[in-house]
């Protein structure tokens, strides 16, 4: 039989205190479990309404007719056992695959904006090579590591370091944005090649530069550091990539070989990093392995000065560990996190094992 409206509006909301809660099983559903458990008529469960004031003077017929529109529910209901809490784990969505970025393309457009502001600042930095003499785009050779090269190496650790550094601040971004989509550390190190390729095609119309494939090599090195690092769990707590600016004479030079020569490039093995020593007093050092060369500026050279590169191995101070560790505010979390890629000067001994 049809029901009315207003019959069913005053009959369901009684009747739902044991059905509304399919999705979370919640003590209030024993208590109307145990309520209805002694009634075996629509007659019955009637007078109990009406004595309790709950619904006013409802004809049988109603009542029968609710409850034969409940007894579908009420029975999955109670075949279920009454458990607090979700449902199964297995009903619930895993995030990721809900995210929508599992696709590279989705994630490129996660960090579009990012993007876009790491393309400026490349552009305004070497937009002035248009109008300074510029040639046709060439590649020249410029070679590794060797005494006779411009820069003895150092500007190929600082295109890795370049190269890393972006492909990691790609990846904490995109870990925030798609909630750690699957292969972000991916999509993070393409785009951060991408972008060192780009400025590379800058190099190649300088008369006195060009394209580089050394350079191209180490911008790949990089990338694939960041990838290895935020793959392999725990990683990432144990060793860094890290470079050092020792002031000079001019404290701090931006750009020539006064700028490379102040550099120092190294790998940083955590201690606090090990479960056997992140409680010890080992926490708060640090052992490095890096590279710098000095001497090989025009200057040097044609006063007969040998260049000098030096693989050097040292200690520092875990700064992170000393200072941000259990910080809280945004700010203090920043520097730990500036750490992990920037070692302040003076905060570590080293001595050279090459000359």
């Amino acid at each position: 039989m049809a029901v009315s409206p207003s019959a069913t509006s005053q009959v369901m909301p009684v009747f739902q205190q044991s059905a509304e809660l399919s999705d979370y099983h919640l003590p209030g559903q024993l208590a109307s479990e145990q309520r209805f458990s002694g009634l075996t008529s629509a007659t019955d469960i009637k007078l109990d309404f009406e004595q309790e004031g709950s619904i006013g003077t409802t004809s049988l017929s109603t009542v029968e007719a609710v409850l034969d529109d409940l007894q579908l529910s009420q029975t999955a209901t109670k075949s279920s056992p009454f458990i607090y809490g979700p449902q199964d784990s297995a009903r619930v969505p895993d995030a990721s695959q809900s995210s929508g970025f599992r696709s590279f393309g989705s994630q490129v457009g996660a960090v579009k904006w990012e993007m876009a502001a790491i393309a400026a600042y490349y552009t305004a930095i070497n937009g002035k090579k248009l109008f300074d003499d510029a040639s046709s785009p060439h590649f020249h050779k410029e070679g590794w590591f060797g005494k006779s090269t411009s820069n003895v190496g150092i500007d190929k650790l600082a295109h890795a370091y370049s190269t890393y550094v972006i492909s990691e601040l790609i990846h904490a971004r995109l870990r925030r944005k798609t909630e750690s989509a699957p292969n972000i550390e991916f999509t993070a190190a393409a785009l951060a090649s991408a972008a060192m390729l780009y400025t590379e095609l800058w190099d190649s119309i300088e008369r006195s530069a060009g394209w580089s494939w050394e350079d191209v090599t180490f911008n790949t090195l990089g990338a694939g550091f960041s990838i290895l690092r935020n793959s392999v769990p725990k990683l990432d707590q144990k060793l860094d990539f890290r470079m050092m600016i020792v002031p000079n004479s001019k404290i701090f030079q931006a750009e020539g070989k006064g700028h490379f020569e102040q550099q120092r490039f190294f790998l940083a093995l955590k201690p606090s990093g090990f479960e056997a020593l992140k409680d010890g007093p080992l926490r708060f050092l640090e052992l490095h392995l890096g590279y710098y060369g000095k001497d090989f500026s025009s200057e040097d050279r044609a006063a007969g000065v040998r260049p000098k590169r030096r693989i050097f191995v040292g200690f520092g101070i875990n700064l992170r560990e000393l200072l941000f560790k259990n910080s809280k505010g945004r700010a203090g979390r920043a520097a730990g996190e500036i750490l992990d890629y920037f070692q302040p000067p003076y905060t570590a001994v080293r001595t050279h094992i090459t000359n």
